[in-house]
């Protein structure tokens, strides 16, 4: 079996692009224009999908979450559920963001928080999902997520190996179709050495025939170029248009001029990696011809001397015989006058038991 994932009809593997997701989230303030502008966003940036969330706030938090007071300069209630309610685009609303996605040519797909998130984004047919770190040891909810039969993006923020492989072996119990994303659950990642970006490489050598990513939360753009070449083929990035703008998300998102950089750079890096041949290439050989050093004659040289290492000299540009010969051309006569700096080559050499 080989690692691959079908992400939206895109085939997802060691040898592919890296599939870059923004995510987009509750960036949009609660307001479906501002949601498909950033859509726009996204995609001129080059991003393989835009990823939403999806709530049904009355079962996802306790009547007394619900009901706490939220009173803070990010709050769009009096309460965390006023306030998350605030944000939440309804089935309509995302269906209207899938739609506009559709015209435009890039993927949506969503987190479901909670059961009922299920059937609201199977009701609109979303082409893949995204399991949230709060919800790694969700095993109900990772089961019905998997009966769908639909790729699943599980990030693995807070947890333990146990609870990754208690996750995973839920979901591949009716497809295969999974991918890890190790995730730091912290909003932004303050200690880099807590991001622990070498999990992807466990991971890979844990679950040899699973597509590994990751969901980063790093302020800026570094850490997930180092996790391509560590070999995650899919990134996700919390994205807005103003990291200025209301809200606990924004402040440590990629604007369009960052996403667009993340695409590029990933991009280029999967092309800077090769095929791991070490032969010249096209554009070495002129600078190589200029650089390189030839044997050439150290000083005017007479028919019928023999070559001594005074004799010769290394000079560019590189035409002639290389100085890793020579050794081999120490004691050879010559059998044609050379001027100073001339190419020393085999055809005016010949041994001493020729010249006898």
């Amino acid at each position: 079996m080989s690692r691959e994932l079908f992400l939206g009809g895109t085939l997802v593997n060691d040898e592919s692009d890296c599939y870059v997701i923004a995510e987009i989230g509750n960036n949009h303030q609660g307001d479906v224009e501002i949601a498909k502008q950033m859509v726009l966003e996204a995609k001129n940036c080059g991003a393989s999908a835009v990823k939403f969330q999806k709530r049904d706030n009355k079962s996802f938090l306790t009547r007394q979450a619900f009901d706490a007071p939220y009173a803070n300069e990010n709050s769009y209630g009096a309460t965390y559920g006023e306030h998350r309610e605030f944000l939440e685009l309804d089935t309509p609303e995302l269906a209207e963001v899938q739609t506009y996605c559709n015209e435009i040519g890039i993927t949506m797909f969503s987190t479901a928080f909670d059961l009922n998130s299920v059937d609201v984004l199977e009701e609109l047919d979303i082409p893949f999902y995204k399991v949230a770190s709060g919800d790694l040891r969700n095993t109900v909810l990772l089961e019905k997520i998997a009966k769908t039969g639909k790729p699943v993006l599980v990030s693995t923020g807070g947890g333990t190996m146990a609870d990754v492989s208690r996750a995973y072996e839920t979901i591949a119990a009716h497809h295969d179709q999974i991918a890890l994303l190790q995730c730091t659950a912290a909003y932004p990642v303050l200690n880099y050495s807590e991001m622990n970006l070498a999990v992807i490489t466990t991971y890979r050598e844990h679950f040899p025939n699973t597509v590994i990513g990751l969901s980063d939360h790093e302020n800026g753009t570094a850490m997930c170029l180092a996790a391509y070449m560590l070999g995650a083929r899919i990134v996700e990035k919390h994205f807005t248009l103003n990291r200025a703008w209301k809200g606990t998300d924004h402040s440590f998102s990629l604007t369009p001029r960052g996403l667009a950089q993340v695409v590029k750079y990933l991009h280029r890096i999967k092309l800077a990696l090769g095929d791991g041949v070490k032969i010249p290439t096209r554009s070495e050989e002129s600078p190589i011809y200029k650089m390189s050093k030839s044997i050439v004659a150290a000083r005017d040289l007479a028919a019928g001397e023999a070559l001594t290492q005074a004799d010769i000299a290394f000079k560019c540009p590189g035409n002639g015989l290389p100085p890793y010969e020579a050794a081999g051309l120490i004691g050879k006569i010559l059998t044609a006058d050379l001027a100073e700096d001339q190419l020393i080559s085999r055809e005016v050499l010949k041994s001493p038991e020729e010249t006898e």
